[in-house]
């Protein structure tokens, strides 16, 4: 193997998860391929869609016409406002329905167990059913069960998954970090209230993962809010552009990789 493994680690986020799509365009721009994703919440969907083959122009009209309407399926509220059928059935009909063995290059799926605090990681089975596991934000989404276990948001355990990455393989990681807490926060919904709790309690945790990763990559979307799926196309552009500031270190980090002994 004469080149390095580049694993990508895609943070949790809402809406501002887009700025991944920016962040894979730039590097697919400059010829830095991916070897290996690991995506929690709105990273895990990204992540799977681009493992599922679909190119950036596809991916780019995917996300410039996603809206709300689309997962908003309501439901008496037990453990959750929002059902996630309708979510589930668009993630299936757009991974054309394939298990994660199948995607073009291996995505990992970081899910939080319920019930034993325990990270779930899905590196096989149906992808509509891993990522509706993964964006399940509690109290939000009424959680995933699978194989008995009852599911959240991957981000409640693992908001940037490098370690996950890491573990995949990857000889150089990069993580995408676009969940930062945004300072006097309009807080007007129980959304908002659960988003920014999480993003608060995740603040510590996510300092070390810049350690841990090789390249940390944080595009500046906490202006935007992780539930209105309006300003799309701004938040892709972000995550370009603050991609691009990185490809120079990237670059370096591969042509200094050496194979260990």
């Amino acid at each position: 193997m004469d080149k390095p493994k580049i694993g990508l680690a895609l943070g949790s986020g809402g809406a501002r998860g887009f700025a991944h799509l920016g962040v894979m365009k730039a590097f697919q721009d400059h010829q830095i391929d991916i070897d290996l994703i690991a995506g929690s919440s709105m990273g895990a969907l990204v992540g799977c869609f681009y493992g599922v083959g679909h190119d950036m122009d596809q991916l780019y009209k995917l996300s410039t016409a996603f809206r709300r309407k689309f997962y908003l399926d309501f439901t008496v509220p037990k453990m959750g406002f929002i059902a996630g059928n309708r979510i589930k059935e668009f993630i299936q009909l757009f991974a054309h329905g394939k298990n994660l063995e199948d995607l073009h290059i291996p995505v990992a799926v970081v899910a939080t167990d319920l019930t034993n605090g325990e990270k779930v990681i899905f590196t096989q089975g149906p992808v509509s059913q891993a990522v509706r596991a993964s964006i399940s934000i509690p109290g939000i989404f009424v959680p995933e069960k699978v194989d008995g276990k009852l599911l959240v948001d991957g981000g409640v355990i693992d908001r940037v998954p490098v370690s996950v990455v890491k573990d995949m393989g990857a000889d150089i990681v990069i993580a995408v970090d676009v969940s930062h807490v945004k300072r006097n926060a309009e807080i007007s919904t129980i959304y908002d209230v659960i988003m920014q709790s999480i993003d608060i309690m995740q603040m510590e945790l996510v300092a070390n993962r810049e350690v841990e990763s090789d390249i940390m990559i944080r595009p500046h979307v906490e202006q935007y809010s992780t539930r209105a799926f309006t300003n799309i196309s701004e938040i892709i552009k972000i995550g370009e552009e603050e991609a691009l500031k990185m490809i120079p270190s990237i670059q370096k980090a591969i042509a200094d990789w050496k194979e260990p002994e």
